[in-house]
Parts: structure tokens; sequence; C-alpha cells
């Protein structure tokens, strides 16, 4: 293991060369390491460890926390991290790891018994689990805060609970959902005298009132050309892109992609979606089929994972990936290709299924055709794709009939 400060800053700076960063971001990393350097200079540190990157980024920065910085501390931030993550795994750690929320006190108590419950008696999937920790994290530091208990609440305590969050639409829904579950399960437990839950208000929200973001057929073809394909990750990138612009699929169901789902004989694909469990069958297409060959033979490392897309990083190489993972490389090659406000817009895996929706129905491709590539449950999920195309909203509007009231021809009685 490399302890000697200098030698580190030197072996990162021929790692991230070697891998072809981008040069700005080769700048600004390089940067954040000089400024580390001289001022472990300063102090005389010759040896890196956890507690002098804790020391800088606390004198330095303000503070340790990712979450807390702006964008420019950020890199400062994650420029050290780089160092320390080397330093111990001989790799770049994929992203800082946020901070961990323990629920607290007796309110703390009852809301773990309750994810205890929704993990080991319904059998909840991790991903539905992570979404309700959050919103009673976020009530369990409230209450704990302000010093109120499960035992006393009152339609003052929700109100002002709300007051102080800031909520979109569909966070408020899905905070009003988990929460007055909660309380039910707490009445129904003997933690509270009486169900509480009342006092959540319905938001009357409708999950279909958003429009799905969506990008050309244009612009999903600059993306995929972003994509270096010479380099082993550049190959395996393209394959990613593929599979969620070509197929539309989720990147729960491209981490899990695998060999036994591939027929060659019969050029098709077969699989049970991760999040419906309905089973799909898709065409081997040529892009594709071409793609995962390129794939396969010149960038796979050599694993004995079951998973066709695995992890390039040292520390994880031949690992199945994870989906914040794929999320990540979509929204790379997003920035890289230009898109136009592809910041002030979703830009993971999902935008480009609801891309193929939409390009789909542009030309002319029938409602049930796209439920069924999509795979949706029921021709409802689909509708929402009429709201996005404008040229076919137009032709819905009905003549306008002949007005025969005088007054409105202009002329006054």
């Amino acid at each position: 293991m490399i302890t000697q400060i200098h030698e580190l800053i030197s072996c990162c700076d021929q790692e991230i060369t070697m891998r072809e960063y981008h040069s700005s971001y080769q700048k600004i990393i390089k940067t954040g390491w000089t400024e580390f350097s001289l001022w472990v200079e300063q102090r005389g540190y010759g040896e890196l460890n956890e507690i002098i990157v804790k020391e800088y980024c606390d004198e330095i920065i303000g503070t340790h926390q990712y979450s807390d910085l702006n964008e420019r501390d950020k890199k400062r931030l994650r420029s050290v991290r780089m160092l320390l993550s080397y330093q111990r795994d001989g790799d770049f750690e994929f992203r800082i790891p946020t901070r961990q929320r323990l629920f607290r006190g007796s309110s703390g108590e009852a809301m773990q018994k309750y994810m205890n419950y929704l993990r080991d008696v319904l059998t909840l999937k991790e991903t539905t689990m992570s979404n309700k920790r959050h919103y009673l994290h976020l009530f369990n530091e409230f209450l704990e805060i302000r010093g109120y208990s499960l035992e006393h609440l009152a339609a003052a305590t929700m109100s002002d609970f709300y007051q102080n969050q800031i909520l979109s639409l569909p966070m408020l829904h899905n905070c009003n959902s988990t929460l007055k579950l909660f309380l039910r399960y707490a009445y129904d437990c003997g933690v509270t005298p009486k169900d509480y839950s009342i006092y959540i208000l319905p938001d009357n929200y409708k999950s279909n009132c958003k429009i799905p973001t969506t990008y050309t057929e244009n612009e999903i073809s600059t993306v995929l050309a972003a994509v270096n394909r010479s380099s082993s990750i550049g190959k395996r990138d393209y394959l990613i892109l593929l599979l969620a612009a070509e197929y539309g699929w989720r990147a729960s169901d491209i981490v899990k992609f695998n060999f036994d789902q591939i027929d060659w004989d019969k050029n098709r694909i077969s699989f049970q979606q991760s999040k419906t469990e309905v089973q799909a069958e898709y065409p081997l297409l040529s892009s594709v089929g071409n793609a995962l060959i390129d794939y396969l033979k010149s960038g796979r490392p050599q694993t004995p994972a079951k998973e066709i897309i695995v992890s390039a990083e040292s520390s994880k190489r031949g690992q199945p990936m994870n989906k914040t993972t794929i999320h990540s490389i979509v929204t790379k090659y997003m920035s890289a290709a230009n898109i136009k406000d592809w910041k002030q817009k979703k830009h993971g895996p999902h935008s480009l299924r609801h891309s193929l929706a939409s390009n789909m129905l542009k030309n002319n491709v029938s409602m049930q055709v796209i439920s069924n590539v999509l795979e949706h449950r029921s021709m409802e999920s689909t509708r929402i794709y009429l709201t996005i195309d404008i040229n076919r909203l137009r032709e819905c509007p009905l003549p306008m009939p002949t007005i025969k009231t005088a007054y409105y021809r202009g002329v006054l009685v």
C-alpha cells in the first residue's frame, strides 16, 4: 500500500491519464491534488490516512459531508477521496459514500420495527424499502429535534412537519403514503393511543400528471455516437445505451442480463422483467447483437459471473454492476453529446425508455405494440405517451360549430 502522499498523487496522476479521463476533468482533479499537497507540506504531513483527509476537508472545505457542498467544493472533496480510495483499494471509488442515517429515539425504534415488518412479513423489495426509509428518516429527525413523541401527535404537528420539508408533488405523495401506513401500523401495534393517520390529508396526486422526458431519434443517435467504442469500457457502455434505447430496458433489467437469456439460433432474447415480473421476449437486433459480440470478444473482463455486463474497475473487476452505475453511465454520455437542456430534464436510462415509446408513436406504431415492447401490465400505463405526441394531439380538437347567435357574429341587436 502506498503511504507517501506525493508518491500516491503521482500514481493517481498516471492512472487518470491512462484511463483517458476528459482533459477538463483531469485539470479539476489535479488542481485539487495541488491544493491538498500544499496544505500537507505546510503541516509537515508525509503519509496519507483518513484522519488527515478529514482534517483537511473540515478546515479547508468546511465539512466532509458530500451532500452539504457546492459544486466547486464537491470536486475538491472528490479529489482527496480519490487518493484515499486508491491507497485503500488500488482503485478510485465510483462515488463518495453518503452519510449513514440511523433512526433515533423511541419514534425511531418504532420505525425500525416497522421496516423489519415490511422486510420480514410483507417481503418488500429493497428499492421499495429504501424509498420508505427515506421519508421515515425525515419524520424521525423532525420529531427528535422538536422533542415530539409518537404518542402525542396532533394535526398541528403534522402541519408543522410538512411546512419544514421541501418536497415536490410526487415526493409529497410518497411521503404521505409512507407516513399514513406507518401511523396505522403504530396504532395497530399499540404504539399510539389512536390512529394518527387521519391527520394526513389526501393530496389528490395522480402519478401520470407529469409529462415524461423524451429525446428525439437524432439526439439519441448523438448520444450513441459520443461513445469511444475503441476502449473496453466504451464497448460496454455502448451496449448498455443500446439496450436502454433499442429495447427500452430498465436499469434493473440491464444489470441482470445474462447468457441464459440469449437464443443465438433463433435470434431472440427472453427474460422476466424485474419490476413487473412479466415474461418478455425481444428479437436480437443486429445492432445489439454486434455490440454484444464486440463487448464479449474485446471488452468484457474474464469472470465467472453469469451476468453479461460487469464492472471494469480494478477493485470490482468482473463483478455485476448496480443500477445507479447504469444511470451514471447514461448521464455521462448525455453530457458528452452536449444534448440541449439535458441537465434540466431526466437523463437516466428511463428517459431512453420514454424516448423509445415516444418515437415509436411518432412513427405511427400502434399503442398495443408499444405496450407489448415496454411490457406494460396495462394499456393505461402506455396511454401517458399520448400526451407528448403534439402532432397527434393537434388532430384531436373538434371543429368549431357554426355560430348561430347574431351577437357572436358581431351583429348587435
